[in-house]
């Protein structure tokens, strides 16, 4: 969809509406100054009544040289032409009429109805899942809306600032992040870490470190010795040279990474596949309005097409692979062998990674760029 032109219309209107209010506001501003200046001088003087008629007489010609009514005018003209033309431009753009697109397709009903209530309960509106699935009679899936709830109740905790939740989770799942190259678990003890460095002190901080965060020595000992260096900076880490560790900002970043690896573990998509499908939907719906408008006008029947005749591009964000073939071992992905997302971006099949590596703590280099990492760095993507 051409949405750079609409854009660009309402960047006008709202151009012009706001130089249409500031000379308003400026030929406002110079009228309420020349009635003081005149009422100030009026007041000076009030006995003679030739210098008061002077006086307004002066204040009307400069009224008049003022012409406050044709600048307000003319701005306003100019704001009205483009807000006249910005709503033809929707019409033109935008077809009301969406229902050109459609085309009948059998689909499961029962299936739809179990999406629709997998979105809601992955958007924590467990309420209106139910109700969905109460007035459609279907069976609920009461696994599947049980561990969103899990996830909500800890994602709820992160925001009140408990990690305790969170950690419980990822000790439980330790091995299973472990194998998605996840390093959530490490990420989660440091944030505490923090909140009891600044709440606690040194000492509190320090017997958290030797139990929790000693485990990660051996993999990652340049982010266990920066938090070891923030025990000097008590009181005063958000001026220290690690003051990175207590932006906000962490906190919904590690609730999102939370979420995408909670998901994986259920084998779901962090993204709905609803919204998905509806975002595709209305990406691709020019396309097929444009479509639909030539061939009535050939007379050719929209609904008996069996393929489009022209592509629908949607963008790299809606590209998806249902199979993944390892560009070094030409190998199929599976679950015993799957695609893992290396730091620098290019994915390999976990053998094949491991061929490269030797050793989970080995470093190699990407057979496709400079960057090198370890088996540790690597995160298993969803199969």
């Amino acid at each position: 969809m051409e949405l750079s032109n609409i854009k660009d219309a309402f960047d006008r209107v709202a151009k012009k509406q706001k130089l249409s209010s500031s000379k308003s506001q400026e030929v406002i501003d110079q009228v309420g100054r020349e009635i003081e200046d005149a009422l100030a001088k009026l007041q000076a003087d009030p006995a003679s009544s030739v210098d008061q008629k002077c006086i307004l007489m002066e204040l009307k010609t400069k009224l008049s040289i003022i012409g406050s009514q044709s600048q307000l005018e003319g701005s306003q003209k100019e704001l009205n032409m483009n807000l006249s033309k910005y709503p033809r431009l929707l019409e033109k753009s935008f077809n009301p009429d969406i229902s050109k697109a459609y085309r009948n397709v059998d689909f499961d009903f029962h299936t739809v109805n179990q999406i629709i209530a997998s979105h809601f309960y992955r958007q924590g509106l467990f309420d209106i899942g139910e109700c969905l699935i109460n007035e459609a009679g279907e069976p609920e899936d009461t696994a599947l809306k049980s561990q969103f709830l899990e996830m909500f109740q800890i994602l709820d905790a992160m925001k009140a600032r408990d990690l305790e939740p969170a950690l419980n989770w990822v000790s439980n799942n330790r091995e299973k992040l472990k194998q998605n190259g996840s390093n959530l678990e490490l990420k989660l003890h440091r944030l505490q870490f923090v909140e009891i460095l600044q709440k606690g002190g040194r000492a509190d901080a320090l017997n958290y470190a030797r139990t929790y965060l000693a485990p990660f020595a051996s993999l990652h000992m340049d982010e266990i010795q920066k938090l070891m260096a923030c025990l000097l900076w008590v009181g005063r880490l958000d001026s220290s040279p690690y003051s990175e560790l207590m932006v906000p900002s962490l906190w919904e970043k590690l609730a999102e990474e939370l979420t995408r690896q909670f998901c994986s573990l259920l084998g779901q998509s962090y993204e709905s596949p609803l919204s998905v499908a509806i975002a595709a939907g209305i990406e691709g719906l020019p396309t097929l309005l444009k479509l639909a408008n030539v061939m009535a006008a050939k007379k050719q029947e929209w609904q008996a097409m069996k393929q489009l005749p022209v592509p629908v591009d949607l963008g790299r964000e809606f590209q998806f692979h249902s199979i993944f073939v390892c560009p070094v071992s030409r190998d199929q992905g599976s679950e015993e062998n799957p695609p893992m997302l290396m730091p620098c971006g290019h994915v390999l099949c976990k053998q094949s990674i491991m061929k490269l590596s030797k050793s989970s703590t080995r470093m190699f280099k990407c057979p496709y760029c400079p960057n090198e990492s370890t088996v540790g760095q690597c995160m298993q993507l969803y199969f």
